[in-house]
Order: structure tokens, then sequence, then C-alpha cells
């Protein structure tokens, strides 16, 4: 009897665990977008200007990404990295700003056409489970696989950590028997 109840306790510590790690990555979710720029770039600088001030205080999109930065003139690996990315996407970056979020890309900005379709990219690839960071893919050396689900994870975490537990029960049962 002693064994069911610290089999039951490990159970629900196991389920309290699965259940709080999925939780916590649901509400920490934030996709990065991109910006390769270039020192001095008066068009870079109007979009860095429009993240930092204008799309930042925007309550409806503020949670939604991160910003991360690349000087291209003056860094080389950034500049090959940029190259790199716009190969992957299937384009050239004929020059900055080079924005990209998830697997679209926006080659220059104006605050007159460029926000409010960087906007609806934002909020597409916040909402889409099946979201894939082409820059970090091809930072770590790695292609893009466009027919990929990363939703199907947690479900396996969770198949796994219930057979684990019905494998340790069985071990304890059958050992409470002899």
């Amino acid at each position: 009897m002693k064994k069911l109840r610290l089999l039951m306790v490990g159970i629900l510590l196991l389920f309290t665990f699965i259940v709080g790690q999925t939780t916590c990555f649901a509400f920490e979710k934030k996709i990065n977008v991109y910006l390769f720029r270039g020192e001095g770039c008066p068009h870079c600088e109007e979009a860095i200007e429009w993240f930092n001030d204008t799309l930042s205080k925007d309550s409806d999109y503020s949670e939604y990404y991160k910003l991360v930065e690349y000087e291209v003139w003056y860094n080389e690996d950034n500049s090959k990295l940029m190259n790199d990315v716009a190969e992957e996407l299937g384009t050239t970056a004929s020059g900055v700003p080079f924005i990209v979020i998830g697997d679209k890309y926006f080659s220059g900005f104006s605050s007159a056409t460029s926000p409010e379709e960087i906007k609806e990219s934002i909020k597409n690839a916040y909402e889409n489970d099946k979201y894939q960071d082409v820059v970090a893919a091809v930072k770590k050396g790695t292609k893009i696989n466009k027919d990929s689900d990363n939703s199907s994870i947690i479900p396996i975490v969770i198949v796994s950590a219930i057979a684990i537990v019905v494998v340790l029960g069985l071990v304890f049962f059958t050992k409470e028997k002899e």
C-alpha cells in the first residue's frame, strides 16, 4: 500500500510538472523580428525608431516579438548571415534594412507603406503553430522544413511521460506481489 501511495504522489508530481512546463511555454512565447541594418542608414534609423517608439508601445503587439538587430555594413559576419538568410528565403538582400519575420522578409522600410504589413506578419507569425525562425536555423547551419509541424512535440512529451509512469507502476506492483 505504501508503494501505491508513492506511485500516486509521483504521478501527481509528474503531471504537475508537465502541465506547468507547457503552460510556461505558452505564456513566454515571443517571436524574433530580425533587423539587418547599416550604421548611418536613414531608412534603418526610421525602422528602428518605429519598432522602439511606435510598435513597442502598441499593447496589441508589444508582447508578440523581440527585436534582434544586426549591423551589416561594418560587420562581415553579420553581412554574411544576412546573405545566407536571404538565400534560404529564396531572394537576395540588395540593401538595408532587411527585416525577417519567420519565413517572411521585407527589403527596405517606409513609414508610409511598411508598418501595416510588418504588423500583420508579426501577428501571423505569433499566432502560427508552425512558426519557424529562419535566421536561427541558418545560424545553426540547419535548413528549414516548410512542411514540419512544431506543435507535435508536446503530445510526444506527454505520451512519453505517461509511458514512463506506467512502466514504473508495473515494476512497483510486480515487486509487491513477489
